[in-house]
């Protein structure tokens, strides 16, 4: 049976979507984008090309009605939306957008609708909620849990030592957006780029490790009473970065220069971007660590889980569109597939109680090459 089977966006993550979807003869492939030169890179994959206007839900809710499942890759700005207009049509949904919206308010809409999306299905959030929702029902007790993740060039640049392998604005949003977290059970804030500690990495060296807002769902799905996510930088970036949020570079409201009225984080975005940039072929690496500590068995136990992946040459694909993109089309395969049952809005920390799907996404992922270890250490 062939699935027919959309992708929302054709940035880095997107074309890879699209590619592996294309690779299995069981799905029919359509990819829609409102930049023609972006669906350049799909003609040849055995992808049928759409130029729209996705900022439209409108446009989008009658795009994808005629299909089995949708994938989407769009900036978190359209994230929210795009989640509405999906559901209000009913098809199931496997979404890696950062929208800033809870997207757990569309719930009852979905279960209204008879629709199910799969939201924040990358790597993390994504894989990291999965990994959570797993050891929550597997081990007796989950006291702790931290959440180390990051993109990185393999080369290091100053003064920035770092480049955008996703969309450069939501990286500054993790700049800017209070980190909320849980701490003995209740939830407080932090400010991002807070709490900066150094954490050693086998093959990379030490980096830093700082707060952002990335718990997401998990803030009103788990009962770990001690949560957090802190993003990896190399040693320094952190330091940079508030200084430029904090002399107004990343703010969003509007100032008067001359006779012109802007906003300081669009004429950042304009100087900045082009820096944080890669160059095509150029190698990075993506790693994630998951700290947990609770109880199996009557003892006191310490899991760590980790993931490292890098540029991936033969295709030319980076690994974060790799660790991206993969979850999000497995996840999308069982649901077009009626694998993955709803009504509802599922954040993959949810998924982890379906028999057998932990240790099929992780099998997915080892098969193209994305490889999550873990190890159990007595405390």
């Amino acid at each position: 049976m062939t699935h027919r089977a959309i992708v929302l966006g054709c940035g880095l993550v997107g074309t890879t979507m699209a590619r592996e979807l294309a690779a299995d003869d069981d799905f029919d492939v359509t990819v829609a984008e409102v930049n023609p030169q972006r669906l350049d890179a799909v003609a040849s994959q055995r992808v049928t090309p759409r130029i729209c206007d996705l900022s439209d839900v409108g446009v989008v809710r009658d795009l994808v009605e005629p299909f089995d499942v949708v994938l989407g890759s769009l900036p978190s700005a359209l994230g929210f939306q795009t989640l509405r207009a999906v559901v209000e049509a009913g098809v199931p949904y496997s979404d890696i957008s950062f929208m800033p919206e809870d997207a757990l308010a569309l719930d009852a809409l979905a279960r209204q609708k008879g629709a199910i999306a799969v939201v924040d299905c990358g790597v993390s959030p994504g894989l990291s909620n999965l990994v959570i929702g797993h050891a929550e029902a597997t081990l007796d007790e989950v006291e702790r849990a931290t959440i180390y993740v990051g993109g990185l060039p393999r080369g290091r640049t100053l003064p920035f030592q770092y480049k955008a392998p996703f969309a450069p604005r939501d990286v500054i949003e993790e700049y800017t957006r209070p980190a909320r977290l849980i701490e003995h059970g209740q939830l407080v804030t932090r400010p991002a780029l807070s709490e900066v500690e150094l954490v050693d990495f086998p093959g990379i060296g030490t980096l830093e490790a700082f707060n952002t807002d990335g718990l997401r769902s998990l803030l009103k799905t788990t009962r770990i009473p001690n949560l957090r996510e802190k993003t990896l930088r190399y040693p320094g970036h952190a330091e940079l970065m508030r200084a430029f949020r904090d002399a107004g570079l990343f703010s969003k409201e509007l100032i008067d220069v001359g006779s012109a009225r802007v906003r300081p984080l669009d004429v950042t975005a304009q100087l900045l971007f082009p820096r944080w940039t890669y160059l095509e072929g150029e190698e990075e690496f993506t790693v994630l660590r998951i700290r947990l500590e609770g109880a199996q068995s009557g003892r006191r136990v310490r899991q760590t889980y980790e993931l490292f992946d890098e540029y991936h040459g033969p295709t030319a694909t980076s690994s974060m569109a790799r660790t991206t993109a993969f979850p999000n089309v497995i996840v999308a395969k069982l649901l077009a597939r009626g694998q993955i049952k709803g009504p509802g809005i599922f954040p993959p920390e949810r998924l982890a109680t379906n028999p057998g799907l932990f240790d099929h996404v992780l099998g997915e992922l080892a098969r193209r090459g994305v490889r999550l270890t873990s190890r159990v250490e007595p405390r």
